[in-house]
């Protein structure tokens, strides 16, 4: 997914070791921040793995030519020496949590989302709440070491919404994240692709993984994230992503992210 992105504030990753340093000073660390809309943090890399969590917001992590984006039930994992580049278009609060590289080897390595366990989400919102030192500390290495273990254990999602490199299917893609409420059926959308349904469908499952139904169904979630912490009703989110009742959107918001829109809202919002 690519963004037209008018006048980005430019952000720098808080880390206190300069990003250059061949190794962290201690095996795990925990940094959170609040970032602005339209924040960028500019192409960089490090020696260590990084875990990024976003509390409220979508974060989204360029590598190379793919986006990575996840709402708060995933995370990103970016493992050592990846260039990346962070960015919201929303206001977000995200935390990175970082690893050592010997502690790298037993997470994927390659970047991917994965999913959040309640225990981990618990984790990650106590040490939010902590001072930035508590890395330094006995009781804040052993709830790092145990976070660590639960990122190690979590389901690999790949990326939540993942894009296509195909002309056709990515023409489609860029077409229903433009205009996420149109309802054309997939044999329509080929049409104008200019491919056939069933080549249509094939690419999807070879690129994304998933039906092409699915795709846009957790791109509505992800809109949808946007506009409810931008305060709409769920009512007109319901209607300008083409859904004929807020209750059918609120079903499928539910059972896509786990918590109804107002719960989600809330939660954002605290």
């Amino acid at each position: 997914m690519h963004h037209n992105r008018q006048n980005p504030r430019v952000l720098r990753p808080k880390l206190d070791v300069p990003l250059s340093s061949p190794a962290l000073p201690a095996p795990i660390m925990f940094r959170s921040a609040y970032v602005p809309p339209d924040g960028i943090y500019p192409l960089h890399q490090h020696a260590w793995g990084e875990f990024v969590y976003s509390f409220s917001g979508v974060m989204e992590v360029k590598v190379a030519d793919h986006h990575y984006l996840a709402p708060p039930q995933y995370g990103l994992w970016l493992p050592p020496d990846m260039a990346h580049v962070g960015l919201n278009r929303n206001a977000a609060h995200h935390a990175s949590v970082y690893l050592c590289a010997a502690l790298c080897a037993a997470l994927p390595s390659e970047p991917c989302a994965l999913t959040v366990s309640p225990l981990a989400r618990a984790l990650l919102e106590h040490l939010r709440a902590q001072p930035d030192e508590v890395s330094d500390t006995p009781e804040g290495a052993c709830l790092l070491q145990v976070l660590a273990d639960q990122l190690t254990a979590a389901p690999r999602a790949g990326s939540y919404l993942p894009t296509s490199e195909d002309p056709a299917l990515g023409a489609v893609l860029s077409m229903l994240e433009n205009t996420p409420g149109d309802n054309r059926s997939v044999p329509e959308l080929a049409a104008l692709a200019h491919t056939t349904e069933r080549t249509l469908m094939r690419r999807c499952q070879r690129d994304l993984g998933m039906s092409l139904a699915q795709w846009r169904q957790r791109l509505r979630v992800v809109k949808a994230m946007a506009l409810l912490e931008n305060g709409q009703t769920v009512e007109t989110i319901a209607l300008d992503l083409g859904y004929g009742s807020a209750s059918a959107f609120i079903s499928m918001f539910k059972r896509l992210a786990g918590t109804t829109p107002d719960e989600f809202r809330k939660a954002s919002a605290g």
